[in-house]
């Protein structure tokens, strides 16, 4: 169905239900339910902390022995809270949050996969982009050089990629 034919078929709807659509909608499907309890109760706060927790236990798990560490646990959250429309600065928390518990863990675990190095040059990459496009820089530019720091002296295999986000900094 289309954008128009949806439209039309909304205007020709009655008050009434209109209100039993939404909420047929509310009950029936997850994410419109999400959607709708986060745009009447945001508590941004909470849902950050929350997948802070998770992203952390990726890496240092607390109930089991070996940890996960999957990139895309992060990517999954952020790009939820952009769909849910996040401020833009909890969104960059996370962005950097995520690196920063992987270059912990790098540190302590040096993974031998390649894929790890070319994904979190990805996030790096991402998350600078996503800084510079929402004025955010100034602000989280102290844990972007701390994280740069730290891939330089574990000496990444992808550092050359980390560089190039780098100079997007200095443009």
């Amino acid at each position: 169905m289309s954008k128009r034919s949806l439209q039309k078929y909304l205007s020709e709807l009655t008050e009434d239900q209109l209100r039993e659509q939404l909420m047929h909608l509310y009950t029936t499907f997850k994410d419109v339910k999400v959607y709708y309890d986060f745009v009447f109760n945001p508590r941004e706060e909470k849902l950050v902390n929350e997948s802070k927790e998770k992203i952390a236990n990726e890496y240092f798990p607390v109930r089991r022995k070996r940890p996960r560490a999957r990139r895309s646990v992060a990517q999954n959250y952020i790009k939820h809270f952009m769909t849910l429309g996040v401020n833009p600065l909890h969104i960059a928390d996370i962005m950097w949050f995520n690196l920063e518990i992987a270059v912990t863990f790098n540190k302590e675990r040096k993974f031998k996969q390649e894929a790890f190095y070319k994904s979190m040059a990805k996030s790096f990459d991402e998350g600078i982009r996503y800084c510079s496009v929402n004025g955010l820089t100034d602000e989280f530019l102290p844990r972007i050089r701390k994280v740069y720091e730290e891939v330089v002296t574990q000496n990444w295999s992808s550092l050359d990629q980390i560089e190039r986000s780098m100079e997007l900094l200095s443009d």
